[in-house]
């Protein structure tokens, strides 16, 4: 381990050395992403200097051993420098874990209402609420790339863009199907309604990941449409890309421009089927007992929202909060940390059975 330690040091002071150049600096989108991992190295610095405290203490203590007058003083103080050791490592091992190269993209989130009608929609438009919330938070730029609105204000269907470093491993914990209960706006004698909405969370990718064979698409235009089919433009913007292989179908129809809506639907298209490629490859490592939190599942229940009790539940790891109005407001730092936290600990314990 000190090996791969001294690296993780030598790393920390060539990030130094980049962030004073002045060539860097020039270039705002890797000064960011060089800024980012400096700050999460500094983390990783401070233990490692324990750790080596540790050691030396340790050793100091094992030396006191030898002596009569301090032997049950120095061997109390061993034993809790030894547990204190253990916890470093297990520390240190969870930051010496591969990361994911996707996690550093930019990412695609789309948001489906599911179970439960007009609610439905409307739960799916206080998520998009929420994400942006955070985003901002984050110090992350978001674009609504295609929405279909209802009569009441929510969303049938909700696509945007987060862009900045770390995006997508920022979100990618978002996957999967949330839930809501409460009295929605539209029930006349205050019964509580489960309604769902879908969430799926996709790297971003670029165009040297897929070369999209533009044989294999079949792309149609016609008009955009408002809430209860109501035409909201009068040329044909809107934009259907399908991929004839998967059947895979993607509409834009929020920019005026054709030409616009129609890159974004490729962009979204592009993503999804590196998703697919990914999803194929993570099936395999799972099979290899390299399992994870689940973070691509559609079918997946992961999080329950309910109002009566002010209460969000994590249903992968157990987590509960009653802060219902902070996280609705963004801020959901706290519960994607945990979940980090979580993946790690069962890619460690995954890697030790293997």
């Amino acid at each position: 381990m000190l090996d791969k330690l001294a690296r993780l040091e030598e790393e920390y002071r060539e990030l130094e050395g980049l962030l004073a150049d002045p060539e860097v600096l020039k270039d705002q989108k890797r000064y960011q992403a060089l800024s980012r991992r400096y700050a999460e190295m500094g983390e990783i610095l401070a233990l490692i200097r324990e750790y080596r405290k540790v050691l030396e203490d340790l050793e100091q203590a094992e030396s006191l051993l030898e002596d009569p007058e301090l032997r049950e003083v120095a061997k109390a103080e061993k034993a809790e420098l030894e547990e204190r050791k253990k916890a470093l490592e297990k520390e240190l091992e969870r930051h010496l874990l591969p990361k994911d190269p996707m996690d550093e993209r930019d990412a695609i989130v789309e948001i489906r209402a599911g179970t439960g009608g007009e609610e439905a929609a409307l739960f799916a438009r206080d998520l998009l609420e929420m994400y942006l919330r955070f985003a901002e938070e984050m110090g992350l730029e978001t674009e609504v790339l295609d929405s279909n609105p209802t009569d009441l204000g929510g969303f049938s269907k909700v696509v945007f863009e987060v862009r900045g470093p770390g995006a997508y491993g920022t979100f990618k914990y978002e996957s999967g199907v949330h839930r809501v209960q409460r009295v929605p706006a539209t029930e006349t004698q205050g019964r509580i309604h489960t309604s769902t909405a879908t969430v799926a969370v996709l790297p971003k990718a670029e165009e040297s990941d897929f070369q999209l064979n533009m044989d294999e698409i079949r792309i149609d235009v016609m008009r955009a449409s408002g809430p209860g089919g109501q035409g909201v433009n009068t040329t044909d913007s809107a934009v259907r890309v399908v991929h004839l292989p998967t059947g895979i179908m993607v509409t834009c129809q929020d920019s005026r421009s054709q030409i616009k809506n129609r890159e974004k639907a490729l962009m979204i298209l592009r993503s999804r089927l590196l998703e697919m490629k990914r999803a194929e490859e993570a099936e395999r490592l799972r099979k290899t007992r390299l399992a994870q939190i689940g973070t691509g599942e559609r079918s997946e229940k992961i999080r329950t929202y309910n109002f009566p009790q002010s209460r969000v539940t994590d249903h992968r790891i157990g987590f509960t909060t009653h802060d219902l109005e902070g996280v609705l407001s963004g801020r959901l730092q706290p519960l994607l940390e945990a979940l980090k936290r979580a993946d790690q600990e069962r890619q460690l314990e995954a890697m030790t059975e293997a």
